[in-house]
């Protein structure tokens, strides 16, 4: 039997039980023995002889067992009823279809653009994983893109430290490189690297590389002075509906904006509008922690993405500015009285976000070897669990049995961070300042050439090996860098071990 009727009412825009937590879960509150009981099971470990108990499952029951291919990262929830099956399937129906322009005698897939990034979910986030950076200029950069935006604009009522900017006035808040038949693209975005050579304590020197970005072939004429530009490789797409589930007030317990426990940490949460809601709340997705749910982060892209209308975001032609006046007036895939008037209907949106909440984390690998014991330790005394929390319990659900009441170890707090010079954008994004991200979850990162086909990382690809990557960090991470650097090379493969295993 299908769930529809379920994942419609996540369409409803209820207010959430608990405040800050999101509008789709209906939440069965912890008795006072539990929240004890969960106390304890979250204690940092002290004995690193050995796993942890469940360690091996990083998704709680929703784990799967890792497999050897690119589908690692494409299967269900291990522990969705048999029922819930189809959904998921439909779902990933929807996130690989491609899109087209209208008009089109395919009248359920057209409604593309006028002006896109990509024509489905899976061209940006093939195999479910991380996308890629493009290497050189006949490489597509399909599955990476830039923001825009510039200083000033309105403030969400009810968040404090909100950064205003608003969209470029021309070309929004991204950049598209692609557009429908008669329109010009935005342009294209262009990557030049320089070499930054890095010497550790023992002498062995990694050379990282530093991209800068700019834009070519600008459709629209010049973009706006003071214009700043981020760049976004996507992420991979496992776990979503377990981050969504972990309570609010277990991540704001991580929070110290004002460093006063003197680590050195500081970190800070993220609070945006909600659509669905229509009231401020936690954000956890998106590199800036931009978003605060799954269906939220879903219609987003939608829109910004591909141009598709949908229930969140209506306008169908998606981020077309004003200035661009023919792609506001191209036509459109809206059929009256069909699809609820929009170009995906809330089915479609519903069952799209069903499917990216439950791609479920493959089993650890490795959990019980040596060196992945020895690698968990130094990752430990190195300090990087202050910002990569191991481990959460979320909330127990009704009507969510796979993310309900689950062990989940997803290395992260959801939390902003200054991230120091080196990494810093300069573009704010809501209440995240130009240096500051939100820390990307570490499980399933090992599987990463696997399934994606390169070990590149970061929020714009720039490392290539993890070691580059932890190299990169500076801010609020410097002190952890530091420590990582003066590790000799045995240890220093010990640490890249575990991490490869999570």
């Amino acid at each position: 039997m299908s769930r529809l009727p379920v994942l419609l009412s996540l369409l409803a825009f209820p207010v959430a039980a608990e405040p800050l937590d999101p509008p789709n879960l209906t939440v069965v509150p912890r008795t006072a023995a539990e929240a004890a009981r969960i106390a304890g099971v979250l204690a940092p470990p002290t004995d690193f002889s050995a796993p942890e108990a469940f360690e091996a499952m990083p998704g709680g029951a929703a784990s799967v067992r890792a497999r050897d291919t690119a589908d690692a990262f494409s299967l269900s929830s291990g522990n969705m009823p048999f029922e819930r099956e189809m959904d998921f399937k439909l779902g990933n129906g929807l996130f690989r279809k491609l899109w087209v322009a209208s008009p089109s005698s395919t009248q359920a897939s057209d409604g593309l653009g006028p002006l896109y990034n990509a024509r489905g979910c899976q061209n940006c986030h093939l195999k479910d994983g991380r996308g890629h950076v493009p290497e050189g200029p006949g490489d597509d950069a399909v599955s990476m893109f830039l923001r825009l935006s510039v200083p000033g604009g309105p403030t969400p009522e009810g968040i404090e430290e909100w950064i205003a900017t608003s969209a470029e006035p021309t070309y929004g808040g991204q950049l598209q490189d692609f557009a429908a038949p008669g329109l010009a693209p935005e342009g294209r975005m262009r990557i030049d690297w320089q070499e930054v050579p890095v010497t550790l304590g023992d002498g062995t020197v990694v050379t990282l590389r530093k991209p800068s970005y700019s834009i070519e072939d600008p459709g629209y004429g010049p973009l706006a002075a003071g214009v700043m530009l981020s760049p976004r490789v996507t992420p991979q797409m496992i776990g979503l509906g377990l981050l969504e589930a972990i309570p609010a007030a277990d991540i704001l317990a991580h929070a110290d904006p004002d460093d006063r426990d003197g680590d050195g940490i500081s970190g800070r949460p993220s609070f945006v509008w909600s659509a669905e809601a229509d009231a401020p709340m936690l954000g956890r997705f998106g590199l800036k922690a931009g978003a605060p749910t799954v269906l939220q982060q879903s219609a987003a892209a939608f829109s910004g993405d591909m141009g598709i209308a949908n229930a969140l975001f209506p306008e169908p032609w998606g981020e077309c500015t004003e200035v661009q006046a023919a792609c506001r007036a191209a036509p459109h895939g809206i059929e009256p009285g069909k699809r609820d008037d929009l170009e995906i209907d809330r089915t479609g949106l519903a069952l799209t976000a069903f499917y990216a909440r439950n791609l479920a984390v493959p089993e650890r690998r490795r959990v019980e070897d040596p060196q992945v014991l020895r690698g968990k330790q130094l990752f430990h005394e190195a300090g990087c669990p202050a910002c990569h929390v191991p481990k959460f319990v979320t909330h127990r659900l009704k009507d969510q049995p796979e993310q309900s009441f689950q062990l989940i170890w997803p290395y992260t707090d959801l939390l902003l961070h200054d991230m120091g010079e080196g990494l810093a954008d300069g573009r704010p994004e809501g209440r995240a300042t130009g240096r500051e991200w939100r820390t990307a979850p570490l499980w399933g990162i090992g599987l990463t050439e696997q399934v994606s086909g390169h070990a590149n990382f970061l929020h714009d690809g720039r490392a290539r090996s993890i070691l580059e990557a932890v190299l990169w960090h500076g801010g609020e991470a410097e002190a952890a860098r530091t420590r990582v650097m003066a590790l000799p090379a045995p240890d220093r493969a010990a640490l890249v071990a575990f991490v490869e295993d999570l």
